[in-house]
């Protein structure tokens, strides 16, 4: 008989030891699922960056709105949180009613907001750090690098029900990072040029000193340990400080996995949590400890392959030095979800994933076949803006002095 969650949470992720927790980790729901969306702020004449986040986030907070919406690190991006949800439908309804509240309110102001992993030409000097202590803190520590962070992810908490089931689920996980890399890729452009990436996006994050991935800790008393040294020594004061492609949240009980693009739809962002959240509930029913850290062996070459090439990127099995392509990879994998695909509610979502590997292609692909077709940058950009909104793309007059055109070789 296939085990159950409740189950499964005997077996795995039970602490080491009974030592006292320094950093406690809350625990969730197992495989509750929230999404976190950070949205790029559009000038609707020319397709810039524009510093609204502290106007629209004060005009939304007016009324109740669903969810939460708050500031990113600079005043061109915001970010919006769902509450937590155990299914794809009740998570995707609430994503649709916070996109409505906030393009309506996007409205009023009359700005634009949009998905994807980076906006395709915006000047990284030129953006304006949001007045509060915890930006102003990375900006005076980190430099230029804070306003280059102007970039836009997709962040997904999954429920763990301890700190050791959490590190244990997110070591598992790391063989799966790569798909969610290529499946969300939406920055191929940056600064003006096609990077021949489809997720350059990431390539921002890891200039941070305490990017890439987890240490290989097993459980959680190591892992406060290990908190503890660093903090004692000054590089972290709390676990926002880690930019890991996952990372433990104690206060929220749960895992994050940090490694997709900011989709160009609501409706993309709730397929790639439910994808996530099966992926999770298909390792919790093979309960088998990581070896050792030769788990990471072609981790960092995979993440490289699914940044630059996408869905045909070439990752390698560190055990068996089997090569395959990501898209490949990834309708294996929905294979093996699909027999949990009742009991978490979330086949169509799987089949979405399906239908994007096979037919549609990720983000990155729509943005340079849009860009093939109109020529021109800004209306690349606003027509990411009425994809955002889930309505036709409309005509546009637009300012196009101050609009670059592609620089550089298309891939």
């Amino acid at each position: 008989m296939t085990a159950t969650p409740s189950t499964i949470s005997r077996t795995i992720g039970q602490p080491a030891s009974d030592e006292p927790s320094a950093l406690e980790f809350q625990k969730s729901a197992l495989l509750t699922m929230g999404v976190e969306l950070e949205l790029q702020l559009i000038d609707r004449r020319t397709g810039d960056l524009t510093r609204g986040a502290s106007d629209l986030i004060a005009l939304v907070s007016k009324k109740p709105f669903p969810g939460e919406v708050k500031p990113e690190i600079t005043e061109s991006m915001l970010e919006i949180s769902t509450s937590i949800h155990r299914s794809f439908k009740p998570l995707a309804a609430e994503l649709v009613a916070m996109r409505d509240k906030l393009v309506a309110g996007a409205d009023r102001l009359d700005i634009e907001v949009a998905g994807g992993g980076a906006h395709p030409f915006q000047r990284w000097y030129d953006r304006q750090i949001y007045d509060r202590p915890r930006f102003r803190h990375v900006a005076g520590l980190y430099g230029y690098l804070a306003k280059q962070f102007t970039v836009f992810g997709q962040h997904v908490h999954i429920g763990c029900e301890n700190g050791t089931q959490a590190l244990w689920l997110l070591h598992q996980l790391s063989t799966y990072i790569p798909q969610f890399i290529a499946l969300a890729a939406a920055s191929p452009y940056f600064q003006g040029v096609d990077t021949a990436y489809d997720c350059s996006r990431l390539n921002s994050v890891y200039a941070f000193p305490l990017s890439g991935r987890a240490p290989f800790l097993t459980d959680w008393p190591a892992f406060e340990r290990f908190f503890a040294k660093l903090k004692a020594l000054g590089v972290v004061e709390s676990m926002k400080d880690f930019y890991w492609d996952v990372r433990p949240k104690p206060e929220f009980g749960t895992i994050e996995v940090r490694v997709c693009d900011t989709p160009l739809t609501v409706e993309r962002a709730a397929v790639l949590a439910a994808y996530l959240q099966a992926i999770c509930r298909m390792l919790l029913d093979r309960p088998v400890a990581p070896e050792s850290e030769d788990i990471y062996l072609t981790y960092n070459y995979n993440r490289f392959q699914a940044c630059r090439f996408g869905l045909e990127g070439q990752v390698i099995n560190g055990a068996t030095g089997a090569s395959r392509a990501l898209h490949q990879e990834v309708l294996t994998t929905l294979d093996m979800c699909r027999p949990f695909a009742s009991e978490l509610e979330s086949t169509y979502a799987l089949d979405e994933i399906e239908r994007l590997v096979r037919t549609s292609g990720n983000d990155a692909r729509w943005q340079r076949e849009t860009y093939q077709r109109r020529h021109s940058m800004a209306e690349l950009l606003l027509e990411s803006a009425d994809l955002w909104r889930g309505k036709p793309v409309r005509t546009r007059d637009l300012v196009y002095e101050r609009v670059p055109t592609l620089v550089g070789k298309q891939r």
